[in-house]
């Protein structure tokens, strides 16, 4: 009897200290896309895009920590440096990136350092501007996938966390060459990728 109790013991102590090296929290993030884009060869101007989901942090032991998220983003280049037409466009994305950290508990705050792979599914392709607004469209991506890595640094703090992250994009989004009712000269994007920085904060209920 007194082995069984033990052992239940023992079983009871160890199910708490799982419990509490694993603690998991919702909570939603926002942020800001610093992007670029290359087509062939130019550096077109990127302008700033936007992030906004759901979130979910699972502590681990040893320090370390898994983060999905879901989010909606949306990527902007300005496409009139080849044209003296002025013409924004913007592509907006469904994201699922999972961050992978590992950092320290310090009590007040936890830095931490991260690695965030992610697939994305894209929504829209829209292609806008003008003087008066005389250049608009909108077509179907011939690549609705993008997939990337992003690796970065972040600290939690109480409820709140904010993190810095580039990301390289491996999978080619914002094709123009659907666009028939533009004339954007010789410009084609069949081949660009949106990466660049992020920068994001997120609250924990």
């Amino acid at each position: 009897m007194k082995k069984i109790l033990v052992a239940a013991a023992m079983l009871v102590a160890s199910v708490i200290a799982a419990d509490n090296a694993s603690a998991q929290k919702f909570g939603v993030t926002a942020g800001l896309n610093f992007n670029t884009v290359d087509v062939k060869d130019v550096q077109l101007d990127a302008k700033a895009g936007f992030s906004a989901g759901i979130t979910y942090l699972l502590d681990l032991p040893l320090g370390l920590s898994v983060q999905p998220a879901l989010l909606y983003t949306q990527n902007s280049v300005d496409l009139s440096v080849l044209e003296s037409v002025e013409a924004m466009q913007k592509v907006g994305s469904l994201k699922v990136p999972v961050s992978v950290q590992w950092g320290p508990d310090l009590i007040v705050a936890r830095p931490f350092l991260d690695v965030t792979p992610y697939v994305g599914y894209s929504l829209s392709n829209k292609i806008e501007g003008g003087l008066e607004g005389i250049v608009k469209g909108e077509t179907d991506l011939k690549n609705k996938f993008e997939y990337g890595v992003g690796i970065g640094a972040g600290v939690n703090v109480w409820k709140l966390q904010a993190i810095v992250r580039y990301n390289w994009n491996f999978g080619a989004l914002g094709s123009i060459d659907d666009f028939k009712n533009i004339e954007l000269g010789d410009l084609k994007t069949e081949n660009s990728t949106y990466g660049g920085v992020t920068c994001t904060v997120a609250f924990f209920f």
